[in-house]
């Protein structure tokens, strides 16, 4: 064993002591940053070269800093981007739903897909589909000036060193409900994740400290984010344009109803995680829609799904990493 390993090893018992979920890769990540090596050189990096401020680093993650803030490095599908304070660290998550929404606007008969990502936070999503998607036209939008900068500086970055995403994706200041106007019934893919927990509910320091308030916390049931987003979806899309929405693992039945047929939705789904647990909502805008009537009788339907599966607050851990 070489000197680093012996201080990774000692490393690793601290953060497990200290209740970090996964220690040693952790460890690992944090000495690789600080060395200027992969995580698989680490057992060639000298005695000699030992850097003592792996410790210094070591101590954030025993505080519960987050790894990514530490690092100022995300990996997100085939992205690396840089997140610090005041930005959202985005979560693996949030990958399986990006995927879907490629793997849509691959099979659409669209020449160039117009897709709208709400709340962008880094702009993990809307440069994830700039990427893969070779001729969509992403909106990002996202309202709280810190996270688009963070935003903004990916963005460049990218387009920088993937050029055929360049000018492809837009930065757009504002909030959910005020989102494009100019692109009202134009768009063909609505994307979202919002913030969604519940206010009192329990989550780890690395979220509750260090993530912004506004990317996490969603009304009393956490899904007020959620139905102003159904309002600007139904807004902006076409017909027969889709919507993608996160949520927590508790929150499937009630998402799905806030998408319900008597909104103009069809084809409303849920889908799961890796883990198996409900995490996406994605629903289709119907070609004739219901009149305002029909949209104010509809929601109570929703209302009452929403009490029976918001009435225990759990899960919420599985949005910390």
């Amino acid at each position: 064993m070489t000197l680093l390993l012996d201080e990774i090893a000692a490393a690793t018992a601290r953060l497990a002591e200290a209740g970090v979920d996964s220690p040693r890769a952790d460890a690992e990540m944090i000495a690789a940053h600080v060395h200027g090596v992969g995580r698989g050189e680490l057992q060639l990096v000298p005695d000699g070269d030992f850097d003592p401020r792996f410790w210094n680093e070591v101590a954030r993650r025993e505080a519960r800093e987050p790894l990514q803030h530490i690092t100022g490095l995300a990996y997100f599908r085939y992205l690396e981007l840089q997140v610090g304070p005041g930005v959202f660290v985005p979560r693996p998550e949030t990958e399986v739903m990006t995927g879907w929404a490629i793997d849509e606007l691959r099979d659409m008969d669209v020449a160039e897909p117009v897709v709208a990502d709400l709340g962008t936070g880094s702009a993990a999503i809307a440069l994830s589909i700039a990427q893969e998607v070779p001729r969509a036209r992403v909106h990002a939008v996202e309202a709280d000036p810190l996270a688009r900068q963070w935003a903004q500086g990916n963005i460049a970055r990218w387009a920088d060193s993937a050029p055929h995403t360049r000018g492809r994706v837009t930065l757009d200041a504002s909030d959910f409900a005020g989102a494009l106007p100019s692109l009202s019934s134009a768009v063909d893919l609505v994307i979202s994740n919002p913030p969604y927990i519940p206010v009192g509910a329990t989550v780890p320091p690395e979220v509750s400290e260090y993530d912004p308030a506004g990317a996490l916390w969603g009304g009393e049931d956490g899904l007020d984010a959620v139905r102003i987003i159904e309002e600007a979806a139904r807004r902006l899309l076409r017909p027969g344009g889709l919507v993608a929405v996160e949520h927590g693992a508790p929150q499937g039945a009630a998402v799905y109803w806030i998408f319900a047929e008597e909104r103009g939705w069809r084809d409303t789904r849920n889908h799961k995680d890796l883990a198996g647990r409900d995490r996406f909502v994605t629903a289709r805008l119907a070609y004739s829609q219901p009149d305002d009537a029909g949209l104010q009788t509809a929601s109570q339907p929703g209302d009452a799904g929403l009490q029976t599966a918001m009435s225990g607050k759990m899960g919420w851990h599985e949005r910390t990493v």
